[in-house]
This record gives C-alpha cells, structure tokens and sequence, in this order.
C-alpha cells in the first residue's frame, strides 16, 4: 500500500505533463487530440483507479506467492534474469486477460471504460477499471512461477509493465519503424482502441506484439481504414463511476427480464456484447450502427464548466497526492476515509459534468463530510502540522465548491457553444 503510493507521487506528475505537452503538440499541429472534458474524465478515472489499488480495495482469489510456494521447479534469485524472464511471464499473462476481457461478457465490465473515450490520446491511458475487485488471472503466472521468480520480482514489475503502456496511446506517432514487429507501436494499439468492424478485437498485446501474431488476432493498421475510437454501446457520461458498472447493469437487467433460465445463467459467460433472443428489440440500448456517422458525447459545453472541471480535477489530484505521500503517518482506518472523500469528490464533479443537476445533492453530502472530518479529527489528517492555514483553506474550498455548483445547477447549465478545447 505505501510503496505503491510513494511510486504514484512521482509518476502521477509525469503522466500529467505529458498529457499537457500531447494537448499542446497537437494545438501547433492543428490536430487537437485532447479534448478537455474527455481528459478531465480519463484523469479522473485513473485517479479512483489508482486509489482503489493503493487501498488494497480488492482481493487475488491466489496469490501468486501461493503458486511459487507449491509448484517451482528451480529458485530463482533476484537476478537481472529473473526480472526479463517475470517481465516476459507478466507480457504473456497481460496477453491472455486482456483477451479473455474482450471475448467474455461479465469480463469485459472491467474492462470498457478503457475502451470508453471517444478519442484516442495519452489521457485515455488512465480509464482503468475502478469495479475490477477480484483479480481472477493470476493463474496466468503459473510459468513464472514454474521457474521459481520470486514474488517480490513480480510485485515490482507488475507496476512497471502498467506504466509502459502509456505511451503509445496517441495519435501524433504514426510508425516506429523495424519495432513495429517488436512492440506494440501507437499504430497498433489505435487498431485495439478503434470500433471499426476490420478492427474490432484485435491487437490485445501489451508489450510485445509477437503474442497477436503467435496467437491469431493481430491487425495492422489500414491506410483506407482510419481508426474511429469508443466502444459500440457509447457511455454516454463522463462519469467513471457510471462507465464502470453500466455494462454489469445491462446484464443484470437482461438476466432478470428473461424467462430462459438458461439465459439467465449463460449471459455471463457468452461472448462480449450478447443478449438473450429478441432483446435489442425489446428492450433496446443505444448502439452506433455506422461507426463512420455518429455524434461524440459532450461535445457542447459552457466554457464556465469546463473550466471548473479542469480545477476539480487538479484540486482532487492534490488531495490523492497527500495521501500517497502520508499513508504510513494518517495509518489505518483513517486513509480509507480520506479515500471515501476522494470516491465522493469524483462523483460529485463529473455529474456535474454530465450536467446532472443531483451533483449538487453530491456535492452537499461532500461538503457536510470534509466539514465532519475536520470537526471530528480538529484538522485535515494531520495536514495542519505542514500548513497551519489548512483548515482554513480547506473549509474555504468546500464552501466554494457548493456555491460553484449550486450557481451551475441554477443557471441550468449555460449552453455556450464552446470551441472543443
């Protein structure tokens, strides 16, 4: 949990400058990838995310020190070995999950809000799932643990093979040469991200391309054939919380209308996407039927919100950047209240967002428990220690917040036409 934390302090920063400079290549090339609320929503996304696994808000049903335990062969040491070969194991492993994430129906839940921007660009790297409580691949491992890597070899390169493929989620790359048979290149894995039917399910590597080709399901990225990005039932929200669960809902809705007992049992294991006989007529979702003919969600907002987004957002990242660094010292059970604030705080901003006026109701029950934290522990988690003025600045900011939210929702959303920024 803390190490973990004090890694995400560093790296957070970084992934955020990058972002900026994409939005800025992209503004001198005159091809602007990044749009703003689309970023807002994918930060926010991976910010719950990375709280959800800092907190340990999920469990492994075994573990990998389990597996090694009972089936290594050999044993190895921490060696410069040991780390290429758990590096490959953990590529293998990503591989298959990501695959199996596409072709199940109850897998791909995790799984579509990574998918569920509508452009393709570094930010979108951070839609990862905050509903993935049960990690049900760690059987994957078994060949690393056959040759006995040690557990703290996979825990340390886990993280780092996460962070590699952030990269190449852009469009501004277009080949990288002789490593597009190596790697998986930004041309790859706009094939991965695109909707399009010569695309979809295809290119599932995270690392190393070669598993596509080995495996059958590479694509190479057609000239005649641009990428157009999202997933085929749209999510309609900037809201990851929503995009998390939306699908998972569907097929709860679906398990419970239908009479086939069957049906009720077999959806969740049926390929991506399936619904008893006759359902999309019955009870039908919006779905894009011509990927080249649709309109992207959100595209028309007030300036005055988007703006206020931008600023929720760089505030909460804040929050979630002290907490990483002051795990050890809030200590248990406080860092899961803190945590509880940060999950609030998101949900508020980005129903906002969506222009839902029940954000207000959210940001009323945040603003009644930030103030509940500060009267009950007498400052912001030991915050005052570092800033004397800390209460202060924080009431000020919930205050703020409320008022801002509370003026949005009475104006009724202004609806300037902005210029997609």
């Amino acid at each position: 949990m803390e190490e973990y934390g004090k890694i995400l302090v560093y790296v957070m920063p970084i992934f955020l400058i990058l972002i900026i400079l994409e939005k800025l290549y992209g503004h001198y090339k005159g091809e602007n990838t990044v749009t703003t609320m689309d970023s807002v929503s994918s930060v926010s996304s991976g910010m719950v995310n990375s709280l959800k696994d800092v907190l340990g808000l999920s469990i492994t049903l075994i573990s990998y020190d389990w597996i090694v335990s009972h089936i290594a062969i050999f044993q190895l040491e921490a060696t410069t070995l040991a780390y290429f070969i758990g590096f490959i194991a953990i590529d293998f492993y990503g591989y298959w999950s990501h695959r199996l994430s596409h072709q199940i129906n109850f897998l791909w839940n995790k799984h579509a809000i990574h998918h569920s921007s509508e452009e393709f660009n570094l930010a979108c790297a951070l839609r990862q799932p905050v509903s993935s409580f049960v990690n049900l691949f760690t059987f994957l491992l078994i060949p690393a643990a056959l040759l006995g890597v040690p557990s703290k070899v996979i825990a340390i390169t886990l993280p780092l093979h996460l962070f590699l493929q952030f990269w190449y989620h852009t469009k501004h790359i277009k080949k990288i040469g002789f490593l597009e048979n190596i790697l998986v290149s930004p041309s790859h894995h706009r094939v991965h991200h695109a909707i399009n039917p010569e695309y979809m399910d295809k290119n599932h590597s995270q690392i190393f391309i070669f598993w596509d080709k080995l495996f059958g399901t590479f694509q190479e990225e057609l000239e005649t054939v641009p990428p157009v990005f999202g997933i085929t039932r749209p999510a309609q929200t900037w809201n990851p919380f929503r995009i998390n669960f939306q699908h998972l809902w569907l097929m709860i809705t679906d398990a419970w209308r239908t009479e086939s007992w069957k049906d009720k049992f077999t959806i969740w294991f049926k390929p991506t996407g399936w619904r008893p006989e006759n359902f999309e007529e019955k009870y039908p979702v919006n779905k894009i039927e011509n990927v080249y003919d649709f309109e992207k969600y959100g595209t028309q907002h007030s300036q005055k919100l988007m703006y206020w987004s931008m600023f929720q957002a760089v505030i909460t990242l804040l929050f979630i950047s002290y907490l990483y660094n002051s795990i050890a010292f809030i200590g248990l059970p406080n860092v899961f209240v803190f945590g509880a604030f940060v999950f609030i705080s998101v949900y508020s901003y980005t129903e906002l967002m969506d222009t839902r006026k029940v954000s207000v109701l959210w940001e009323g029950i945040r603003f009644l428990f930030g103030i509940g934290i500060i009267a009950y522990f007498g400052d912001w988690f030991g915050m005052n220690q570092l800033f004397p003025y800390s209460n202060t600045i924080i009431i000020t900011y919930l205050v703020l917040s409320l008022g801002v939210s509370v003026y949005l929702v009475s104006v009724n959303f202004e609806k300037e036409k902005a210029i997609i920024a």
